[in-house]
């Protein structure tokens, strides 16, 4: 996840000795899916693993050819996340790094010192964790709570923050790299004022990080306990949403039972009609703020190695390609 790489010093396609010996060392990918996930990934996102490391070179050459002041990371396990995440295809995992890279250089509130010590208040507050136990696909369920938020405490960048850091946690697993996670959303006690916080502005910059500048596949949106405001938050939502995201979108209000037929109770906690025990945070908590070293690098910095002048870096969505 840091930008020491160097393109512009040669490219890893060159054939030279002298040449190679100028790159720096990378970490040697290391596969640790089980062989049923290999199958997954080679059915599901045309990962095959007799040419995974080919791929990856493949994507590692376009980006030193075509965006050679990128300033990204080019090891293999990190470069493996985006081409996970559109299926191995080499120009839609090339615009979705350069999407990655160019969200964080257009969002400064957000992106500038991101680390887990800094969003400690919102993990505190219990706004965002991930249960403990994956679902019956091996999907991480990430829980989100806006009524653990008081507007007076910090804006809402903030816990947007502490969403995309909970991101970057979960895809440095080949696990949910495959199979992708679910998210639970609590809109219980959530005011007119609360919501509207959360404007046309941030939807669009939001989703647009989610759909099409975060290597992560989201495969299901499960809201439960939404008020009868939720009808306008959804409306300034969804003219962002592509259908198939749309279309992933479950609304339970407060049915348990609908809820469970998505997650079942057996790993939901109490306050959900499950049976994994009361809801507890501080796992979570401690898991990322105990990783702290892998994000000691400021991500505005990274990305301001770009060479806008000579690369249009807009954010692009697949509809664009």
């Amino acid at each position: 996840m840091s930008g020491d790489s160097d393109c512009t010093r040669t490219s890893p396609s060159a054939g030279s000795p002298s040449d190679n010996e100028l790159l720096p060392d990378r970490p040697k990918y290391v596969c640790t899916l089980s062989p049923d996930l290999v199958t997954k990934a080679r059915e599901e996102l045309q990962e095959k693993p007799e040419w995974r490391l080919r791929d990856v070179q493949a994507l590692r050459d376009m980006v030193c050819k075509d965006y050679p002041s990128l300033g990204t990371c080019l090891d293999d396990a990190f470069l493996l996340r985006f081409l996970r995440a559109r299926k191995f295809d080499y120009d839609r995992a090339l615009q979705l790094l350069v999407n990655y890279h160019t969200c964080r250089r257009t969002w400064p509130e957000v992106f500038s010192n991101l680390k887990p010590s800094a969003i400690k208040p919102v993990l505190e507050s219990g706004f965002v964790t991930v249960l403990p136990h994956r679902d019956p696909q091996g999907r991480h369920v990430v829980c989100i709570r806006p009524d653990r938020w008081t507007p007076s405490n910090y804006p809402i960048t903030e816990n947007i923050r502490a969403i995309y850091l909970t991101l970057e946690k979960l895809i440095q697993s080949e696990e949910t790299q495959v199979n992708g996670i679910v998210i639970l959303a609590d809109y219980k006690g959530v005011s007119l004022s609360k919501a509207s916080h959360f404007g046309p502005f941030v939807a669009k910059k939001v989703i647009g990080i989610l759909q099409d500048g975060f290597p992560i596949r989201i495969k299901a949106v499960n809201i439960i306990n939404e008020p009868r405001i939720f009808k306008g938050i959804f409306a300034i939502i969804k003219p962002f949403l592509k259908e198939k995201i749309a279309n992933r979108f479950f609304l339970h209000g407060c049915d348990l039972n609908s809820l469970h037929q998505n997650i079942p109770p057996v790993i939901l906690p109490e306050e959900y009609g499950g049976t994994a025990g009361k809801l507890d945070i501080s796992a979570w908590n401690e898991l990322l703020l105990a990783s702290e070293e892998d994000f000691l690098h400021d991500f505005s910095e990274l990305v301001l190695q770009c060479d806008s002048s000579s690369h249009d870096l807009l954010v692009k969505s697949e509809d664009d390609l």
